[in-house]
């Protein structure tokens, strides 16, 4: 199972990107300036602990409370598809689900979750790992969550790592479009004979594209296929280097920033979503609205054993490192912010060492929100 750090490498470093032929041009009298913001998942889970693959299931319906929250227009993949044929309308601010790979997780923790708030989504299966037992869904599982918003696109037979296409690349034009002939066009067969529906969207396996794959896409009947480059997709982006916000369980900024909007001449500018959680209890809480311009800000460390006390470091924004005070009987510290938060929102950075150790721990970061129009409403 590949995995997403290794393929984020690849963007960084690996991409062959050029200018991409449009499979579809939208007329320009249809043309505007709406933007889709593509979310990417993988792996859930009620009890593990996050990683980059794995959202825990708590945080992703919170995150899908936050769509709802900021009433962001959440869109099948139908109406995205003749979005940007230029046959439909939709909302500024529009979202696609998409999940990858074929996870059981899906069927057990997301789905309930997306059914509940009654939200589309497209899983991208790659078909080896179909009914592949363990932890891969079963086609009963996909057939159930089809009747239920869910439509299908793939993600190649094998999902093949990119340093394998890369070597099929270099064996030249005949070996690489045989090998790759297979992967985007057995697996559309594949899958368009075992579900139901047609399957003209793909989702690169690792993020990984080049100029090459392009008209053997077109060719096997690919509408439009998905990176993991992060973005706002607009109409006239490329049907064929779609990006996507892959949203990890590790870093909660990028959610944040896949709903976010900037202002166009149509549309206002909006915050995006703030969804953290922390190991140890903070306050004001991750993501909290608060009116108090000038709150304590503190942290509960009493799980922690053996904590170098000394070690202590807080930061926040603004501010820079601060003169925070640890409490041996609550073990606990606390800063009172000496003057007024002018942002609208504000980073904590909380760092310490283990006794015995010269490396600090991971540091816990969090955001809070300040209302600072509450400060000037009569009490």
């Amino acid at each position: 199972m590949i995995k997403l750090l290794s393929f984020i490498t690849v963007i960084i470093g690996s991409l062959c990107v050029q200018a991409a032929p449009e499979v579809a041009t939208a007329p320009e009298a249809n043309n505007d300036d709406v933007r889709v913001t593509i979310l990417g998942y993988h792996d859930f889970s009620k009890t593990e602990k996050a990683t980059e693959m794995i959202i825990p299931t708590d945080k992703f319906r919170k995150q899908m409370q936050a769509i709802r929250d900021l009433k962001l227009n959440v869109i099948t993949m139908q109406e995205f598809l003749e979005w940007k044929r230029g046959e439909r309308k939709i909302a500024d601010k529009s979202v696609l689900i998409t999940i990858d790979d074929g996870w059981k997780s899906v069927y057990t923790d997301a789905f309930p979750v997306l059914k509940e708030f009654g939200y589309p989504f497209t899983i991208f299966l790659y078909t080896n790992y179909v009914d592949g037992g363990g932890k891969a869904l079963t086609t009963p599982m996909i057939k159930e969550m089809q009747e239920h918003g869910c439509t299908i696109g793939s993600h190649s037979i094998s999902h093949p790592h990119p340093t394998k296409v890369k070597k099929m690349l270099a064996k030249g034009t005949e070996k690489f479009t045989t090998y790759m002939q297979k992967e985007l066009g057995e697996s559309r067969k594949i899958l368009r004979e075992k579900f139901t529906g047609d399957i003209t969207t793909y989702a690169y396996p690792g993020g990984f594209f080049c100029d090459e794959m392009f008209p053997i896409a077109s060719e096997s009947g690919y509408e439009c296929l998905f990176t993991v480059v992060p973005g706002k997709t607009l109409r006239s982006t490329s049907n064929f280097t779609l990006p996507r916000y892959i949203i990890l369980g590790t870093h909660d900024y990028i959610f944040r920033n896949a709903t976010k909007f900037k202002a166009t001449a149509t549309s206002a500018s909006s915050d995006g979503a703030i969804v953290q959680s922390t190991d140890h209890p903070v306050t004001p809480e991750p993501g909290a609205l608060i009116t108090n311009r000038m709150p304590i800000i503190s942290a509960d460390l009493s799980k922690i054993e053996n904590l170098d006390v000394p070690s202590l470091i807080m930061r926040v924004a603004g501010f820079g490192k601060v003169p925070a005070l640890y409490n041996s009987q609550t073990k606990t510290i606390s800063w009172q912010v000496n003057r007024t938060l002018r942002s609208r929102t504000c980073e904590v950075i909380l760092s310490w060492r283990i006794k015995g150790t010269t490396k600090y721990a991971d540091p816990m970061t969090w955001i809070f929100r300040i209302n600072r129009e509450a400060a000037y409403q009569p009490q």
